[in-house]
């Protein structure tokens, strides 16, 4: 039997919540770091005789529309880059698969965002030697006009201070900017720790970590300006100084990955090429071997465009104004179809949804599934989520946040609440439990998720806030913002 977990346990997560209605909260004193639990996979499968638990996990196992639902969001939908077409196709089919289940969802407008839509993207070396090059536009990037356009390359050299970058910036006039630092190597770290010598491993690791520091920080090469996530305001500036682009490059620790971010430029491109094909650029540029790079680049700037929150919501029937929030971003970078951020914990709320409204048709709490827009530019979805629905937050009782890749759930994170590692042990117990679950209070009251998930949103309106923590699948290497974050990723067995 294939294990579907994270929305399974989502649907059961919600289940106490929705009895508890007269209950007390979690409190905000009283237990400590040490209150956490882990759970044992030998624990009972059915703690409990309960029939809706039962079911709720028969539904989920069972008759899972996990597969079905991604295939058509991830290959067919694809990338939801905020402010993007693509981000509003994929909000409208959400809206349509939730009436499908007899759900209300709505697209609410929070405001606007700067669009864009991506075309072909055509990059080829054509001196000294052609080559097909590995690359792309990154997201938001002017296109070529969808004609070819031809450029010399230049390396951003060190500058003394941002005085000497001003001067040297007519020498890039017309020409590709190479902004990112040379790649040491290509090879993953642990492929080095497991087939070089010591010595020539930490040789590498040493070059690696002055590259780094040589190329990154607020104040790139010495020019006064930063890359941020891809062209930054150095992009801008070296556009306002006439250069005719930058290309970077940001490769990961993992074969063959690099992220793509984006660029704040309006009318000359900037592209991403893959770790070895940037190498490559590099070095013929700065052996004055003068390369040539060839682009074709269909990409289309749409001026300010409206941004929506999905948002779905099972009313409940005995305590209607008091909620229990299922949390997840929707959009997503560009550069794959987001399938693992956060495609995979779209998908996993959606289930919990469907499962929740066959098993509990009227809840005596409200439920509501936040499909936040904008969560990759500052979760600025659910912010105004929290700031549009004071009603909601007002009556909060939980909020389930998923945002952390495509493994199983194995850890439940309390956030700032120290009584809540005591509730989320209580409730777990009801959990046909097959695998590792660890609950707990860290006794940080910042942000609960380690930053940069729309549960912070939440947590800093003083909501009670919980993370679902999954398995980790070498995320961070292969699919967190890169250009492989693909439905192949996904490892349904465990999603």
């Amino acid at each position: 039997m294939s294990r579907r977990i994270p929305a399974v346990v989502a649907a059961l997560l919600v289940l106490p919540t929705l009895a508890a209605a007269q209950r007390g909260g979690f409190g905000r004193g009283g237990a400590t770091p040490e209150n956490s639990a882990v759970f044992s996979p030998t624990a009972p499968t059915f703690p409990t005789n309960d029939p809706i638990i039962r079911r709720i996990w028969a539904l989920g196992m069972d008759s899972s529309h996990a597969e079905q639902l991604s295939q058509v969001l991830f290959d067919s939908l694809g990338p939801r880059l905020m402010g993007s077409p693509d981000l509003k196709r994929a909000e409208d089919w959400l809206v349509r698969t939730y009436a499908s289940w007899g759900i209300d969802a709505r697209e609410e407008r929070f405001g606007t965002w700067r669009g864009w839509i991506r075309g072909p993207s055509h990059i080829d070396l054509v001196a000294p030697r052609v080559r097909t090059l590995e690359g792309t536009m990154v997201g938001y990037s002017p296109g070529t006009g969808g004609r070819d356009a031809v450029y010399e390359t230049i390396v951003l050299p060190q500058f003394a201070d941002s005085n000497a970058f001003v001067k040297w910036l007519p020498r890039a006039k017309g020409k590709l900017v190479l902004v990112n630092a040379p790649p040491a190597t290509c090879r993953p770290t642990d492929d080095w720790a497991e087939n070089a010598a010591p010595e020539v491993a930490a040789r590498m690791d040493s070059v690696r970590q002055a590259l780094a520091r040589s190329w990154g920080g607020r104040n790139v090469r010495g020019t006064g300006y930063s890359l941020a996530l891809g062209g930054g305001e150095l992009g801008v500036r070296l556009e306002q100084g006439g250069a005719g682009g930058i290309v970077t490059s940001r490769p990961k620790n993992g074969w063959g990955t690099r992220e793509i971010f984006e660029t704040y430029n309006t009318r000359t491109p900037a592209i991403t090429l893959s770790c070895e094909d940037y190498g490559l650029v590099f070095r013929l540029t700065e052996n004055d071997q003068h390369p040539t790079l060839r682009l074709n680049l269909d990409g289309k700037l749409l001026g300010e465009q409206p941004v929506f929150n999905v948002v779905a919501t099972i009313p409940g029937t005995g305590h209607p104004d008091e909620y229990v929030v299922l949390s997840s971003h929707f959009d997503s970078w560009d550069g794959s179809s987001g399938a693992t951020d956060n495609g995979t914990g779209t998908i996993t709320m959606l289930e919990a949804m469907r499962i929740l409204r066959q098993v509990l048709p009227h809840p005596d709490r409200t439920i509501i599934a936040g499909h936040w827009a904008g969560e990759e530019e500052g979760e600025v979805g659910s912010k105004a989520f929290t700031e549009d629905h004071p009603e909601v937050m007002k009556g909060l009782q939980m909020l389930f946040n998923q945002d952390n890749g495509t493994g199983r759930i194995v850890r439940l994170n309390a956030g700032g609440l120290p009584d809540a590692a005591a509730h989320l042990d209580r409730w777990m117990h009801t959990v046909p439990v097959e695998f590792l679950i660890q609950t707990g209070y860290d006794g940080s009251p910042g942000r609960p998720a380690g930053g940069g998930s729309d549960d912070f949103s939440f947590s800093c309106s003083g909501a009670p806030i919980t993370g679902l923590g999954a398995l980790g699948w070498d995320y961070g290497n292969y699919t967190w913002h890169t250009d492989r974050d693909t439905y192949d990723k996904i490892v349904f067995a465990d999603l």
